[in-house]
Order: C-alpha cells, then sequence, then structure tokens
C-alpha cells in the first residue's frame, strides 16, 4: 500500500490533463458488463505514467491498449465474481484503509482530499479505485490464498534440498523476469502449436537483443505484465520448480528456453542474484497485556478511557495479572494474567509490535490501538536469541506457500477468463485469440 497515493496521484492527474473530447463507446462486453472507451484510455494513460515513472520503455499504442484492455478485463471478471459471492469493503473498512494509506504519505484524510482536490482529482473516484482493490484482494483471499496449506513433510523436504544447495552462512535470493503465452484449458493441438510458435519468436527475439521488459510489456499474458514482468527478488524456495530447474542452468543477464507447463509456455531472465546471512540472531521481549475490544456499545474513546483507568489502578499499585483476568478480552491470555510469554519480531501486527520496541522495561504503556482492539502491555524482559532454525522453519512455510498461491492464483485466474463471456469491439486490440 505504501506509495499507492503518489502513484494514483500522478496516474490520474495525466488523465485529467488528457483531452477528454474522446466519444465513448464500448470497446468491449465482459458477462453483463461493458468497458468503455474512455475507461480504457484512462487506464491507458495511467499505464504510461507508471512506465515512464520505472523508466520502462512504452510499446506501441496498439499494443499498451490490448494489454491494458486485458487487464481490465480480469478485473472486471472478478469484480464481478465478488459481486455475485456477496464479497464487499464496506465503508468503514474502507475508511480505515484510507486513513493508512494518507497516513503513510504523513496526511490525514481532509489533507489527502485536499490534495487529491487541488490536483483536480476526484476523491470519491480514488476512494472507489481503492474499494475495488480491497474487494479483489479479498476474492482471491477467499479462492486461493486461503485454501493453500503447507505440510510439515513439504517443509522438511525444502530444507533439505535447501541445504545441498547452499552452503557456509549465506542463501541466494534471485531477481527474475518473466513473460507468459499462455494456453487455454482444453486448447487444441493447432491453437498450442500457435502459442508455442509464438514463445519461440519472443525468446528469438529477446535473443536478438530486445529489451526483455519492453517485450513483456507488449507481449506477456502474465499478470505482472505491465510491470514488465518482473517478478522481484525470490529465494529458490519461491521459485515454480519448473523454473527453478531453468535457473539453475543460467548466468546473470541471461534467458532461458521456452518452458512449457499446463498454463503455458513461459520463459525467464535472471537478472541478478544476492547473499543473505542464514543466522538470525533476534531481539525477544517478554510481554503481557490487556486487551479491549470496540463494539456496538464500546466505541474508541470508551476503550481507550477503560485502559487509561486501568493503566493508572496499575501505577497505584494494583496488580497487573489481577486486573488481565477481570478485564482483558483476550480471552487466551487473560487467564495466564495477559501473558504472551516471549515474542519474536514479526509476531505480532505492526501497531503492537512497535509499541513493544518503543517500551522500557516493567513501565505501562498508553493505551494503543489495533486491528483487534486497544491495548496496553508491559515489556518485561528482553533477550537476544539465535532464532536460526525456527526462523528457517517460517521461512520455508512462507516460501513454499508463496510460490503455491503464485502458481494456483495463475491457474483460478486462465479458469475465470476461460468461462469468462468477452466480446472485442475495439478495432485497434485483436480477439481472444492473442497469438
Amino acid at each position: 500500500m505504501k506509495k499507492l497515493l503518489t502513484g494514483l496521484l500522478l496516474c490520474y492527474s495525466l488523465v485529467v490533463q488528457a483531452e477528454t473530447q474522446l466519444l465513448d463507446y464500448i470497446v468491449a462486453i465482459v458477462n453483463d458488463d461493458v468497458i468503455t472507451a474512455l475507461a480504457l484510455q484512462d487506464e491507458v494513460r495511467a499505464t504510461e505514467a507508471k512506465l515512464n515513472e520505472q523508466k520502462i520503455q512504452i510499446p506501441s499504442r496498439q499494443v499498451l491498449e490490448r494489454q491494458v484492455l486485458e487487464s481490465l478485463i480480469m478485473g472486471k471478471i472478478q469484480l464481478q465474481l465478488a459481486a455475485r459471492t456477496g464479497i464487499n469493503v464496506d465503508d468503514n473498512a474502507l475508511n480505515e484503509t484510507m486513513r493508512k494509506v494518507a497516513a503513510q504519505n504523513n496526511l490525514d484524510l481532509q489533507k489527502m482530499r485536499m490534495v487529491l482536490e487541488q490536483e483536480g482529482l476526484s476523491f470519491n473516484q480514488f476512494r472507489e479505485d481503492i474499494r475495488n482493490r480491497l474487494i479483489i484482494q479479498r476474492l482471491q483471499q477467499r479462492q486461493v490464498v486461503n485454501r493453500v496449506n503447507v505440510s510439515p513433510r513439504e517443509i522438511d523436504a525444502f530444507l533439505l534440498a535447501q541445504a545441498k544447495q547452499e552452503t557456509g552462512k549465506t542463501a541466494t535470493e534471485f531477481r527474475l523476469f518473466h513473460i507468459l503465452v499462455a494456453v487455454p484449458e482444453a486448447a487444441s493441438p493447432e491453437v498450442i502449436a500457435q502459442k508455442q510458435k509464438r514463445a519461440e519468436d519472443i525468446l528469438i527475439q529477446l535473443r536478438a537483443g530486445a529489451d526483455f521488459q519492453k517485450t513483456a510489456v507488449a507481449m506477456s499474458d502474465s499478470p505482472q505484465a505491465l510491470e514488465g514482468g518482473d517478478l522481484g527478488w525470490r529465494r529458490l524456495g519461491e521459485i515454480p520448480n519448473l523454473f527453478a530447474d531453468a535457473l539453475s542452468r543460467l548466468q546473470v543477464g541471461e534467458t532461458s528456453d521456452v518452458i512449457r507447463n499446463a498454463s503455458g509456455f513461459h520463459i525467464i531472465k535472471l537478472v541478478d542474484k544476492r547473499g543473505q546471512s542464514a543466522q538470525n540472531i533476534v531481539t525477544q521481549s517478554r510481554v503481557r497485556h490487556i486487551l479491549i475490544k470496540t463494539s456496538e456499545v464500546m466505541s474508541d474513546f470508551e476503550a481507550q478511557a477503560r485502559l487509561e483507568g486501568i493503566k493508572e489502578r496499575i501505577e497505584k499499585g494494583e496488580n497487573f495479572a489481577d486486573l488481565a483476568k477481570a478485564y482483558s478480552e483476550d480471552y487466551a491470555s487473560a487467564n495466564n494474567g495477559g501473558a504472551l510469554d516471549w515474542v519474536n519480531p514479526g509476531d505480532m501486527v505492526p501497531e503492537f509490535e512497535q509499541t513493544v520496541i518503543r517500551s522500557p522495561l516493567n513501565k505501562i504503556s498508553d493505551p494503543f490501538k489495533s486491528d483487534f482492539g486497544w491495548h496496553i502491555l508491559e515489556v518485561l524482559e528482553r533477550r537476544q536469541q539465535d532464532n536460526t532454525e525456527q526462523a528457517s522453519r517460517m521461512k520455508a512455510t512462507e516460501q513454499i506457500r508463496q510460490r503455491k498461491i503464485a502458481e494456483d492464483l495463475q491457474t483460478w485466474l486462465r479458469q475465470l477468463r476461460d468461462e469468462a463471456y468477452i466480446e472485442y469491439r475495439l478495432n485497434s486490440t485483436t480477439t481472444g485469440d492473442r497469438s
């Protein structure tokens, strides 16, 4: 979410500054909804602004329109599914996210509205864009992310394979670019052959010196196409096994051969790699806390005031543990006098962790708010701990999980698109066959 306001401001300002004399018409039908020419052109200008900011060469207008239209179609399909399955973002959740966006840009909501209006932008349109992003996140969470599981056996196998490949005190991260030529489900042999030929032609262009990111923007079917195919930095466990095999044969700057799997034909480029320290020494804190949740009958003001009263009682000599048992609504810890035992960095939500870091030993914090409600806490002790083994298992779990999510999300998006009714009406854009 960080830098979201800055990016959207840039995109929207260019849209507003552009000519608005374009006659609106339908450029695509997506199930029972439409995408209009004005919506497409606004998003094209926003994408051009983003690519310029990232210093990625912009392809021809026709190619960019096609890619942006595909992105809009996928967004429309997901929002339609979210509506059918009852996924929404209410105003309270949206307002909380808006406050976070504003805070990350050192603004409050009122000042953010003023900044937007000074740029000639619509605060309501900005707000709805954030709402749609959150709806799609929730949909993907329900349909894909929450269904991904990682077993202890997978973690053990991952760590064993990693130990064989990585020696000494460093682990390697890889920065990858990626191009996908997607193959629809149940595609005919002729379609598969066309897609393979297209991927091979792209590879020939790349090896003849074509810029990978510009080519990805123009030709890739991947969700990262409009980011130049940039997959970012990933450790080996976060990379699909199919790519990892090809990666083992690449030097920095080299591009793989065409790689085939069920979703289509892939090309990857190893942009860079770097080592990381494998030893993990952390500062652990032994913490206890009292939680008061907000509700229809307990406002933020009342919860904060109640905790201020409890804090005052503790400072006057009453027992923290007894008051936690009596008042805390974190019932699991309340039974232990509010004790959370030793906590590691990253174990708690950010607001809680930052308060732990700032708090002196044996001093009750001021009330503070997190996603769970209002808290006070006390740090009883700190220690340095070699957390390497636990951290390795946690990292392995997360790397395997992220790899599975990426693979499953790509499959799910392809299925959604294959099942949708899509009619193209943009003369400069090809139809569904992108061969």
